[in-house]
């Protein structure tokens, strides 16, 4: 195969960046279907990702502005991790994948694209869907787009 198609990308890819942090900005503009905000909490939200590894892929973010997970309250991180399992839940029970990575990507250096404002990734995984795109095109197919993704998931 020589080419594969993927004209939607070209929306995201054009897109121009905003200033500022997105993980702040959003929360406060109140629109949360058109910024995929699925989940609203006291202390923290979940968000899908517009760049997403995999089909899925949730981030729960504070609204507080911090890099560190050390540096959040109590209160703070443990509704976050709350809002982690809660999103792992629904991923399971929605898109019934095989498992899931779980992680925070700390400093730019660790691949955080906005590594001033701490975010954990809940991204579900299959069996097989590493194959040869990735691997061998360097190209990941994602099989769903974010909007039936958002209706699927958003309670």
């Amino acid at each position: 195969m020589d080419k594969l198609w993927a004209p939607w990308r070209a929306e995201y890819i054009g897109k121009e960046k905003p200033d500022g942090c997105i993980f702040c900005q959003k929360p406060v503009q109140n629109n949360d279907c058109v910024n995929y905000i699925l989940l609203r909490k006291k202390y923290v939200y979940a968000i899908l990702n517009i760049y997403p590894y995999n089909n899925g892929h949730i981030m729960a973010v504070p609204y507080q502005h911090i890099a560190e997970l050390g540096k959040l309250d109590k209160d703070v991180l443990h509704e976050l991790m709350d809002l982690v399992i809660e999103c792992q839940q629904i991923l399971q029970e929605k898109l019934q994948p095989h498992g899931f990575n779980i992680g925070i990507n700390s400093g730019s250096v660790a691949g955080a694209g906005f590594a001033q404002h701490l975010h954990i990734h809940i991204v579900p995984r299959w069996n097989g869907d590493t194959n040869f795109m990735p691997v061998l095109g360097s190209t990941k197919v994602i099989s769903q787009s974010l909007e039936q993704l958002y209706s699927l998931l958003k309670l």
